[in-house]
């Protein structure tokens, strides 16, 4: 853990933003999350904090309106917190949402038994696009595309039970079995009342209602999310390796979006060095720009990465990954988290390699130290200093070969 601090103290100050995490701590269950985990680790990713988010409760429930939409939630709601939002940004919570995508499980629970009730609302979810998965004579368990989508179904849901005299518990989560045990939780808080439960940032809040509310006028709120990629350097790469090389690595990363990540080639030309694709979930934008960076890495191309909701903000923080590097530019990904800006920076093979030393070989830093300290110590009190600086070498030499 104090390596770990030392660590992202020392790149913080070097790259000249703070430093969240080197590498994850997410602990990988299937496959899929190991293959992110170990390449997360192994290139030892950085988590870079570039505009701070100002994540306090008043913001979180100005980001839930937006992006929910203002006329899908009706004005006698009352958002309440259950639990205060983390005031940081969760490394964890971040490569989660990347690996496991944005469907989220809905689990509605009505109060009065209403058969009826439940069948229109097992319809009310699959117009919607969403999935069921349980159902019984008072609850259902169902999987929608998104967060966002899963709080607007609730909320519509709750209208037409409280129509009928009957209240509904909506809770989502990324789980099933984590949505059931929001809807536990919130019961405890505010018994049984209307209301839909949701996490944001690390904390628990919910949105209640304690009286009828009619029709929602909204309709669903809709973002595009533009992932712009740029080969840095890429005239120096094709002097080295050739146009055609740089033609294939860019031909699979448009064929990756397109074809895993169901996104939108939009700007992309045989030949040229850049593309841009919007993509159905910024979550899968994320992820397309992650895994495309990983990619080009491996075969010697380093590209600058930007996600936005519009063409031209995905072009600017792709613009952004210039200014964030030690010395020469390398991989970035700069997107936005709730009114802030953060990146992933894939350090350069050096930079690895230092950081494994660090992180690994605790021990060996010491010897080295003291080694240092003590030479330096005596060849000063002997009036030869240049025995600090053979001290320095050696010690070099011994961290690179041991």
């Amino acid at each position: 853990m104090v390596m770990d601090y030392i660590s992202r103290t020392i790149f913080g100050f070097l790259i000249k933003h703070r430093v969240i995490s080197i590498g994850t701590k997410y602990y990988p269950t299937n496959d899929m999350e190991r293959e992110y985990v170990q390449m997360v680790n192994y290139t030892r990713t950085m988590l870079l904090e570039i505009e701070s988010a100002h994540i306090t409760t008043e913001n979180i429930f100005n980001n839930v309106l937006n992006e929910v939409g203002t006329g899908n939630i009706p004005d006698n709601r009352k958002f309440i917190e259950l639990k205060p939002a983390e005031n940081d940004v969760n490394e964890y919570a971040m490569l989660s949402n990347i690996i496991m995508g944005s469907d989220r499980y809905l689990y509605i629970e009505i109060f009065k038994r209403n058969k009826p009730l439940i069948e229109e609302f097992v319809r009310h979810i699959q117009r919607a696009r969403g999935t069921i998965v349980e159902r019984s004579a008072t609850e259902i368990v169902s999987k929608m595309l998104s967060k966002n989508d899963a709080i607007r179904i609730g909320i519509e849901l709750i209208a037409k039970g409280m129509d009928r005299e009957v209240d509904v518990r909506v809770a989502v989560g990324m789980t099933g079995a984590a949505a059931i045990e929001r809807s536990i939780n919130l019961n405890k808080q505010i018994g049984e009342t209307s209301g839909v439960g949701f996490t944001k940032l690390g904390g628990e809040f919910a949105i209640v209602f304690s009286s009828k509310f009619g029709n929602l006028e909204g309709s669903p709120a809709v973002y595009d999310n533009y992932v712009f990629i740029d080969a840095i350097d890429s005239t120096k790469f094709i002097d080295e390796n050739g146009r055609d090389k740089l033609v294939e690595i860019m031909n699979e990363i448009s064929s990756f979006i397109e074809n895993e990540c169901k996104g939108k080639i939009e700007g992309y030309r045989v030949g040229g060095d850049d593309l841009i694709a919007n993509m159905p979930t910024k979550d899968a934008a994320l992820r397309a720009g992650m895994d495309s960076a990983w990619h080009a890495l491996n075969n010697g191309v380093r590209l600058r990465v930007g996600i936005g909701k519009s063409r031209r903000e995905a072009g600017e923080r792709a613009q952004m990954a210039d200014n964030i590097k030690i010395w020469n530019n390398n991989p970035v990904m700069v997107f936005d988290l709730a009114d802030g800006i953060y990146s992933y920076y894939i350090p350069s093979e050096f930079t690895r390699t230092v950081l494994d030393f660090m992180l690994n070989k605790q021990g060996r830093i010491a010897i080295i130290f003291i080694f240092v300290f003590v030479a330096t110590l005596v060849g000063w009190n002997m009036g030869q200093p240049i025995f600090g600086l053979i001290a320095i070498v050696l010690a070099l030499v011994y961290a690179l070969t041991a």
